[in-house]
């Protein structure tokens, strides 16, 4: 899995967006206007960050290696992940946790219109 296969991904979600606001190498995917993936595009291995429920966060860190708390954000709600030797599905189920975690925190009036588009 490489990093266009992770932002097309993205970017098939209903209002979302992608930009570069810290600098050229760090990929920001967000929905709402709030940031649910960074993507270090110069990082080797390629890795992600998304937010993760608390709970989940902690299993997730147990069970793999690859999966840390995220460097320079909020460790409890954010985790940074390896991509090398995690499957698909489960980077695409982090994917949709992380948008689906900012989606609901989201104003209504905000949440009601992306479901519009």
């Amino acid at each position: 899995m490489d990093a266009n296969e992770i932002l097309e991904y993205c970017l098939t979600k209903k209002g979302t967006a992608e930009s570069f606001p810290f600098d050229n190498e760090t990929l920001v995917v967000k929905v709402g206007g709030k940031i649910f993936l960074l993507m270090g595009l110069e990082r080797q291995p390629l890795g992600i960050n998304v937010k993760t429920d608390p709970e989940w966060s902690a299993e997730l860190r147990e069970q793999y290696t690859q999966i840390t708390g995220a460097f320079h954000m909020n460790k409890t709600h954010w985790n940074s992940v390896s991509i090398d030797g995690l499957k698909r599905e489960l980077i695409f189920k982090l994917i949709d946790h992380s948008y689906d975690l900012v989606f609901k925190s989201l104003t209504k009036k905000n949440r009601d219109s992306i479901t519009d588009i």
